[in-house]
């Protein structure tokens, strides 16, 4: 059974950093993508960054130049590096991954980045 276990959400004052990990359990195969997305109160759930085998990425306008996505293939563990926070980055922080041809979600890990 394949799982999700995300880590490193919390809050941070602005212009602080935090580093969200996603470990992929259960499966011999590395996901082709991995990413996040995130949502915020009465906001859709939108694309922030995402990583495709070997290590294309892509990342949301909104946080280019700040945030940085990487895998550890070898642990199939991706992670969101997330600097300059402001307190438009609160939101509810999910890891997605496309596993051979099926689509997973963490369950959620709180950024929280006050006024």
């Amino acid at each position: 059974q394949v799982q999700l276990v995300e880590s490193g959400g919390g809050l941070v004052q602005a212009g602080g950093s935090l580093r969200l990990s996603c470990a992929v359990s259960g499966s011999r195969f590395s996901p082709h993508a991995m990413g996040w997305y995130r949502q915020a109160p009465g906001k859709q759930r939108e694309l922030v960054a995402d990583i495709t085998w070997p290590a294309r990425t892509n990342y949301a306008n909104s946080v280019k130049g700040r945030f940085t996505i990487s895998r550890d293939n070898a642990k199939n563990t991706v992670y969101l590096q997330m600097n300059s926070l402001t307190p438009e980055d609160t939101a509810v922080y999910y890891c997605n991954v496309l596993l051979v041809g099926v689509t997973y979600w963490g369950q959620g890990t709180q950024v929280t980045v006050p006024s």
